[in-house]
C-alpha cells in the first residue's frame, strides 16, 4: 500500500483471546500500544516482552513508527499478541531473510501464533480436569 509517497505495512499476532493489529511507517521510532506511548505501558515484564523484536531489530525500530491495536484478553495474552505482531511486520518491513532466522532462532512464538486454548470446564467439577471427591462413608 502507498500513502503519500509512503510505504506502510500491516501484520497481525494472536494468542490465547487476544488479537493484536499493528500497522508501520517510515517516521522516528515511536512505538504506540493502544494509543499509549511504550515506555508508559505497565507492568514492566509486560513493557519489556512487547520491547523485546525491537531489541533485536536494532536501529530499524528507530526509523519506524509502530502503532499497535490489541483487543481481548488478559495482559501477557495481549503483550504475546502485540510482540508477534510486531515482530511479523519487522520482517514484511525488510524482506530480511536473515532477521526472520534471528526471530526464530530467538522465540519461534515471536512469529508464528501461539494456538493454544483454555480446555472448556465439563461438569461434575471445578473445572476442566479436577473432579469432585467421592467419599463412601
Amino acid at each position: 500500500m502507498r500513502e503519500l509517497g509512503r510505504k506502510t505495512v500491516n501484520s497481525s499476532g494472536k494468542r490465547k483471546t487476544s488479537i493484536a493489529r499493528a500497522s508501520f511507517k517510515e517516521g522516528r521510532g515511536v512505538v504506540r500500544i493502544n494509543k499509549k506511548l511504550l515506555n508508559v505501558v505497565e507492568p514492566q515484564l509486560i513493557r519489556e516482552k512487547i520491547q523485546e523484536p525491537l531489541d533485536l531489530a536494532g536501529e530499524l525500530a528507530k526509523q519506524l513508527d509502530i502503532t499497535v491495536t490489541i483487543r481481548g484478553g488478559g495482559m501477557v495474552g495481549q503483550a504475546d499478541a502485540a510482540r508477534t505482531a510486531i515482530a511479523r511486520g519487522l520482517v514484511d518491513w525488510t524482506n530480511d531473510l536473515s532477521m526472520k532466522d534471528l526471530f526464530l532462532k530467538q522465540d519461534r512464538t515471536l512469529l508464528v501464533n501461539d494456538y493454544r486454548q483454555k480446555e472448556p470446564k465439563k461438569f461434575g467439577g471445578r473445572g476442566a480436569r479436577a473432579r469432585r471427591q467421592k467419599s463412601y462413608r
